[in-house]
């Protein structure tokens, strides 16, 4: 039984007749009675009373059209939200990111809301080790990370290219400074994050290599804790630049260049390799190049 059976059926026992059900779907009597045949053969049951004028339905057969209406009318369900999926008027985009991706995705995100407020937008935190895993194995959409992964089954793109740099509270002394040497910086305290990485590897490599006193009372567990501590006086912070323009921009806080302090952050945005993308994936990395 498949659903094109259900549909010579339905057409018999709407038309009354073979003969106009055949005229109807393009197709010849015979054509017609064998598939009724087949459909009959495959439930053990006879669906129409043989020699009746109009064709009437067994009970069986009234049975079945109740049933076989449902399951076409699902049919013309699914193929609409199908549509609707092209169309962008539904679905579901997945996102993985760490804590300061998310950050350089904001004013994307914003104008696929704006455009689409039909997709259920889901944004996944997690360690940006984890994410090319979740992608490969179809738990995400898409995954934004700060490294290239050397998985064979995943492309990078690159869609941002960001720096670490120095904030300090409007009213610190270094907050009229443009530019500082890291040597001037062995007694300011600074608010760290407390999660590893690369980054704060290079930083405290840094200020060794300057023979430079790297304070760090307290380590938080946010970028926006962070950020707000800073904003409190309670100390100075590096932290990567597309985290704190917003701050910066409206002069909560101020940014200071550290002369030896160098190390560029580029974030990616990372797909199967030669896999679709599904819809709303698809038009988010449009926004994406476009913002």
């Amino acid at each position: 039984m498949d659903l094109g059976e259900l549909q010579v059926f339905l057409t018999v026992a709407k038309e009354g007749s073979f003969s106009r059900a055949a005229e109807r779907l393009y197709r010849t009597q015979p054509a017609v009675s064998l598939t009724i045949r087949k459909l009959e053969d495959s439930l053990e049951q006879p669906l129409f009373v043989r020699g009746a004028r109009p064709v009437r339905l067994t009970d069986a057969g009234t049975l079945l059209r109740e049933y076989a209406e449902r399951l076409l009318n699902l049919r013309d369900e699914v193929k609409k939200g199908l549509l609707e999926l092209e169309g962008l008027k539904r679905g579901e985009l997945s996102l993985g990111v760490n804590e300061s991706s998310i950050h350089a995705l904001l004013p994307a995100l914003a104008a696929f809301r704006e455009a689409h407020p039909g997709v259920q937008v889901r944004v996944h935190r997690m360690f940006s080790r984890d994410i090319p895993h979740e992608v490969v194995n179809y738990r995400l959409d898409l995954g934004a990370v700060s490294f290239i992964p050397r998985d064979a089954q995943l492309q990078a793109t690159e869609i941002l290219k960001d720096e670490l740099t120095l904030v300090v509270p409007p009213k610190h002394p270094l907050a009229r400074r443009k530019e500082v040497d890291v040597e001037e910086l062995g007694k300011e305290a600074f608010i760290a994050h407390i999660v590893e990485s690369p980054f704060r590897r290079k930083v405290i490599e840094l200020f060794a290599r300057h023979r430079t006193a790297l304070d760090m009372p307290m380590e938080m567990p946010t970028i926006e804790s962070i950020k707000r501590f800073v904003q409190m006086g309670m100390g100075v912070a590096i932290v990567p630049r597309m985290c704190v323009t917003w701050e910066v921009e409206h002069g909560w806080l101020k940014e200071v260049k550290i002369k030896q302090l160098s190390i560029p952050r580029h974030l990616y945005i990372i797909t199967r390799r030669g896999a679709r993308l599904p819809h709303t994936a698809a038009e988010f990395m449009r926004v994406l190049k476009k913002s």
